[in-house]
């Protein structure tokens, strides 16, 4: 697998991202995410019928412990997207993804069962007598 981030990722997906990464799933392509983890609650209404949202949940992981807030995840492999590729339609984070999925496709190719081990619908046969 190979997975797509950018500054844009924040909150799930600063979290998504570096779950990613720690677990080992492939490699992370794109820019830094964001760093914003910490997740509000919107529970006070004021007296005007607005809200007030309070800082309040927050996440620390097994490497870098709380320090995804205020950084992000770097990505394994930089790709930005340039100003002139946005307008040319041209997506390189998307081209190096399929370029690293389709390298890592030839290292580890897709498992592929035996047809012949497959089970049997049929009523099996007793044993004779």
């Amino acid at each position: 697998m190979v997975a797509i981030t950018n500054e844009w990722a924040g909150s799930d997906g600063d979290i998504f991202s570096h779950t990613f990464k720690l677990l080992g799933l492939g490699p992370l392509i794109g820019t830094r995410t964001w760093g914003g983890v910490i997740g509000i609650w919107p529970r006070h209404q004021l007296a005007d019928g607005t809200v007030t949202t309070q800082p309040e949940f927050s996440f620390a992981f097994d490497d870098v412990g709380w320090r995804v807030e205020n950084y992000g995840t770097d990505p394994d492999i930089e790709v930005d997207i340039t100003p002139q590729d946005y307008a040319r339609g041209v997506d390189t984070q998307l081209d190096k993804a399929i370029e690293v999925a389709l390298e890592r496709l030839l290292l580890h190719p897709p498992h592929t069962p035996d047809p012949a081990d497959r089970p049997r619908l049929t009523v099996p046969r007793l044993p004779p007598r």
